[in-house]
């Protein structure tokens, strides 16, 4: 055997266990996904027809091509609606165990808080406490080390994009008190 035939295997021990309930099932998640596909290519071939969907003298009108192309999603949606409906009683196979679902929800959450949080605090103070609770939380490191680290990463990011290229980034009460 070759050195590039060797394989390297590395045990996760925060895997998610093997034996974790099912949330939902793979044909479930097809169905809700070609409805909100078909609800996006209903509500955009709306608004493109009403912008203008048609050919005139000069050409085509602003929502020609779109309207178009909401009638090919809107149909892929409605291929895709039917098969999984017609599988839907075959072998239903797990899209996402509960286990898993954990894991996603522990990155997902703190996303979106961060998202939220960035509205009142700033785009600065909210990654500085997104960082610093990924790396203390999730990643259980020290926490001298989350702080340095969000610190030193926020303060860079501040430079660049606010002292060096000044870009208008979401501000908050900190900034303000600093005259920026």
């Amino acid at each position: 055997m070759s050195q590039t035939d060797i394989e390297i295997v590395v045990d996760d021990p925060t895997a998610p266990e093997d034996d974790s309930p099912s949330v939902v099932s793979s044909g479930t998640i097809e169905i809700v996904v070609c409805l909100l596909l078909f609800a996006l290519a209903v509500t955009l071939g709306y608004d493109n027809w009403r912008t203008g969907a048609a050919w005139d003298a000069t050409g085509p009108e602003p929502g020609y091509f779109p309207f178009y192309l909401s009638i090919i999603l809107g149909g892929g949606s409605l291929y895709g609606l039917v098969a999984a409906l017609r599988t839907q009683h075959a072998v239903r196979q797990t899209f996402v165990t509960r286990a898993q679902a954990r894991r996603v929800m522990a990155v997902f959450v703190p996303t979106l808080l961060f998202c939220l949080v960035m509205q009142f605090l700033g785009l600065y103070v909210a990654s500085f406490l997104l960082i610093s609770g990924f790396m203390r939380l999730v990643g259980k490191i020290a926490l001298w080390k989350s702080l340095l680290t969000a610190l030193v990463f926020t303060t860079i990011m501040f430079i660049t994009f606010d002292v060096a290229f000044d870009v208008i980034m979401p501000k908050g009460p900190l900034e303000a008190a600093f005259g920026r």
